[in-house]
């Protein structure tokens, strides 16, 4: 297939009248969009206004998709314990299915083609049945609660990391490499030291699975884990092996200078959740430190009852508006840099080498976004489109290796009509925690 319009490479290459070549699952040619109709007269053509990397995002809750609406206005841990976990403690492995299917087919319209997803004790396979069924990239995980976790979330350690084994045996690296496994504690409070060094045991026994968590989100976690182990969060994480280029920390919030110094010098990746962090009052995580340090940092939506959407372009908009508002200077966190957040921060955080920039050679994660609106007129530079005007509604086109997932707006590997249909009967009247 050959794309052509504005090609935006990566955070510094635009091509006007450009075009993307693919063959496959990958980027055959990019270039000038002249040069390449004569090169492949034969490729079937395709115009859109601006052709992109997929977006990736690495921290989502697909599971979480039933609860959008029912917590909002709460603080962090009434939003968890009063309403989500009860859902999660209550999903039938069909609703599961279902919730998982109704978040992908909201991310993948949105223009994520790759996410790292946070998912709940049980039926985790159901969720992996569903991200090889609408083709979205994923890396995935079960998550592990083994103390301090309601009724039908907590369950033994041994319990947990057994069935991690057996999920990464069955679907890590499935679907030609598009889907792998994240071992995924919850968070330090509901994880016994047991269970945490299990999981870093688990992540260096298999190639390429990443090891995915919550980390210093709340001022109470600090505070539990400070009284309970006498450190700081990270400082705990890092004790038990939970530090390295294979972990991925969401939120990142309260960090002291040892634990920024760990981040930056062990490699771990910090996933940055701005809608989620101002709508629970969490705080403003210190991103623009982080990245000084080298510490690289990507962008995740969270779950749809934190944010309420899991649109990747929108959270760009969030990112960089935040970070100027705490800096008080206009200048900080500019467009380009939080378009590679988005992109190839974010295939490199969920450990997937050629993916998040159109290059030749890599694979062919690509979307199709329109200008035709009153946003896009007139248009001076398309990082400031994608990332102060652009939404995810404005997505057209999504392939992920090579197929295409999203046509005209829609998802084509399911029937979103269908989902929607389902979704509502399922949850709407659903009374959750009774």
């Amino acid at each position: 297939m050959l794309l052509s319009g504005t090609v935006v490479v990566d955070e510094t290459t635009v091509i006007e009248d450009g075009a993307v070549v693919t063959v496959g699952d990958k980027i055959e040619a990019v270039g000038p969009a002249l040069d390449l109709v004569d090169q492949y007269p034969d490729h079937h053509r395709r115009a859109f206004d601006i052709i992109s990397p997929g977006f990736v995002q690495t921290h989502v809750h697909s599971v979480q998709s039933p609860g959008r609406g029912l917590a909002d206005d709460t603080d962090l841990f009434e939003w968890l314990e009063d309403h989500i976990l009860p859902i999660e403690a209550e999903l039938t492995a069909d609703e599961l299915e279902l919730a998982s299917t109704l978040s992908y087919v909201e991310l993948l319209g949105h223009g994520t083609t790759c996410c790292v997803d946070h998912l709940t004790v049980d039926h985790a396979e159901r969720a992996f049945e569903a991200a090889g069924n609408t083709g979205i990239r994923g890396v995935l995980g079960k998550v592990l609660m083994d103390r301090n976790a309601p009724d039908g979330l907590c369950e033994e350690t041994a319990t947990g990391l057994s069935t991690t084994r057996s999920l990464i045996d069955r679907y890590h690296r499935s679907h030609d490499d598009r889907i792998r496994y994240a071992v995924t504690p919850r968070f330090t409070p509901t994880c016994s030291e047991a269970c945490l060094r299990g999981a870093r045991e688990i992540a260096d026994d298999y190639e390429g699975v990443r090891i995915h968590t919550h980390a210093s989100e709340h001022q109470s976690v600090i505070d539990d884990v400070t009284a309970e182990r006498g450190m700081g969060d990270i400082e705990w994480l890092h004790e038990v092996g939970l530090t390295g280029e294979d972990v991925v920390l969401a939120h990142v919030i309260l960090t002291n200078e040892h634990e920024r110094e760990i981040l930056a010098e062990t490699g771990t990746h910090v996933t940055y959740c701005p809608s989620s962090n101002m709508k629970v009052g969490a705080g403003i995580a210190p991103i623009v430190d982080y990245i000084d340090r080298g510490i690289n940092v990507a962008l995740g939506n969270d779950g749809a009852p934190a944010n309420n959407t899991l649109d990747p372009i929108a959270e760009m908009r969030q990112a960089t508006l935040l970070q100027k508002v705490a800096h008080e200077d206009p200048r900080t966190l500019p467009a380009e840099m939080v378009f590679r957040m988005a992109t190839r921060n974010g295939a490199r955080a969920a450990g997937f080498e050629q993916v998040g920039a159109l290059y030749e050679g890599w694979k062919a994660d690509v979307v199709g976004i329109r200008t035709d609106t009153s946003r896009g007129v007139p248009l001076h530079d398309v990082y400031s489109y994608l990332v102060y005007a652009a939404t995810g509604d404005d997505v057209e086109f999504s392939m992920v290796d090579g197929q295409v997932i999203v046509e005209d707006g829609s998802v084509t590997t399911v029937s979103e009509a269908d989902v929607y249909r389902r979704a509502r009967a399922a949850f709407e009247e659903r009374s959750w925690g009774d």
